[in-house]
C-alpha cells in the first residue's frame, strides 16, 4: 500500500529541505575554514553569525524530522546560544571564545550521543559520528586550553591557534552537514 500522494509529497519536500540544510551547513564549514583570513576584530561577530545561522538551519531541519526531533532541536538551540554569546560581546578575547566553543561542542556532542541511541539504521551511525566528532573536538580544545591561555596571555592569539580553531569549527559543521544529508537520504528512501 502506498501512502497518499500528499503525504508522499510532504515527505519528499521535507527530505529536500533537510538535504538543503545539510549542504548549507557544509558551506558554512568552508567559511569557518577561511576564518584566519578575517581580521581578529571582526572574528567574534563572524563566528557568532555562523553559529547562529548553523543553529537556525539545523533547528529548522529538526522540525521536519520524525525521530529525535526534540533532541535535534536542542542541538540547534545550543548552537544558536553559542552564537549569541559570541555576538553579544564584540570584545570577546580568544580564551573565552575557546571556552564557549569547547562548551558548545561538549553539550552538542552529548545531545547527539543521546539522540544516536534513540535512532536506528544508518541515521544512528551518522548521528553517532557527529556526536563523536563534537566530543572529540571538545576534548582537544579542553586539553589545549591551558597551554592556549598561557600563550594568549603572553603573545595574544597566534595565527596557528586561530587556524586550528577555524578547522575545529569547520570539522564540526561538516559532521553536522553530512549527518543531515544522511537523514534526508533516509527520508527519501521511506517514500520509495
Amino acid at each position: 500500500m502506498t501512502p497518499p500522494q500528499s503525504l508522499s509529497d510532504s515527505r519528499a519536500n521535507a527530505a529536500r529541505w533537510i538535504a538543503t540544510a545539510g549542504w548549507a551547513i557544509i558551506l558554512l564549514a568552508a567559511g569557518a575554514a577561511a576564518l584566519p583570513l578575517i581580521s581578529s576584530a571582526q572574528g567574534a561577530l563572524v563566528i557568532g553569525a555562523m553559529l547562529i545561522l548553523a543553529g537556525l538551519v539545523e533547528a529548522s531541519a529538526a522540525l521536519l524530522r520524525r525521530q529525535t526531533r526534540k533532541l535535534a532541536l536542542l542541538a540547534g538551540a545550543i548552537t544558536v546560544v553559542a552564537g549569541l554569546l559570541f555576538s553579544a560581546d564584540q570584545a570577546t578575547k580568544f580564551a573565552p571564545a575557546l571556552i564557549i566553543v569547547a562548551a558548545w561542542l561538549f553539550l552538542r556532542g552529548a545531545t547527539l550521543a543521546i539522540a544516536s541511541a534513540l535512532e536506528y539504521g544508518s541515521v544512528r551511525l551518522w548521528v553517532g559520528l557527529a556526536a563523536v566528532a563534537d566530543l572529540f573536538l571538545a576534548f582537544l580544545l579542553a586539553i589545549g586550553l591551558s597551554a592556549a591561555l598561557l600563550v594568549i596571555s603572553l603573545f595574544g592569539a597566534t595565527e596557528p591557534m586561530v587556524a586550528r580553531f577555524a578547522w575545529i569549527l569547520a570539522i564540526s559543521f561538516v559532521a553536522t552537514g553530512l549527518m543531515l544529508l544522511e537523514v534526508a537520504s533516509c527520508a527519501r528512501r521511506e517514500d520509495a
